[in-house]
């Protein structure tokens, strides 16, 4: 799963470092705009208000986003696709494929459902979730769609992940992710640990996987 690991291109040459590029100015937009929703969360945020934080002007972000939907859009899948990658990264190689998938799954989970963006939204404006939930797919679940996909379709080739349509099993485990993502703390009571309730997504995924 390294497709999203080495995501800057390689200097030529042996022993020459990469030049650093320049911070795209999206970004520093973006980060003005997490703080705001963290601040006083979505329907309180405005386009002005971004901007007055990014230290830019109104213009510069209308150019940028015509309006906040399409903002928080773009926002939602850098923070989330974060998530991801900061996993992928953290993986370890040295485990078997479907041992190193599931980890690799159960810790973006556990990530995403303590990050404080995600926490904010839940806590403040849980609607803003729910269209990726009940009518489309957005960005970043394509994109773990993706790398789930490709590990799989690598784990069948080598015969280390059941038979089967790939695309319907990434498909599977993300539906399955959901649930734990957004549900588990409704789960956890004196009865079952938070610790509990992640083994048992880890052994669903693992008999799901396992040929």
């Amino acid at each position: 799963m390294t497709s999203l690991r080495h995501n800057q291109s390689s200097a030529s040459g042996a022993g020459v470092e990469p030049v650093p590029s320049a911070r795209d100015p999206r970004d520093l937009y973006l980060d003005a705009a997490r703080a705001c929703l963290l601040d006083v969360g979505w329907r309180r945020t405005t386009l002005t208000e971004v901007a007055r934080r990014a230290g830019v002007s109104r213009m510069t972000i209308y150019r940028t986003w015509a309006d906040m939907p399409r903002l928080l859009a773009d926002l939602m899948t850098r923070e989330w696709s974060g998530v991801v990658a900061a996993a992928v990264a953290d993986q370890d190689d040295s485990l078997p494929r479907v041992q190193r998938l599931v980890s690799t799954i159960t810790a973006t989970v556990g990530t995403l459902r303590a990050n404080e963006l995600f926490v904010r939204i839940v806590e403040l404006d849980p609607e803003l979730i729910l269209p990726y939930l009940l009518a489309r797919r957005g960005r970043s679940q394509d994109l773990i769609l993706g790398v789930v996909e490709s590990e799989i379709l690598e784990g069948q080739a080598r015969g280390d992940i059941r038979p089967g349509n790939p695309t319907a099993i990434a498909r599977g485990v993300l539906l399955a992710a959901h649930g734990f993502v957004l549900s588990a703390h409704t789960m956890v009571d004196e009865q079952v640990s938070e610790q509990d309730v992640e083994s048992e997504l880890a052994l669903l995924l693992t008999r799901g996987l396992l040929p």
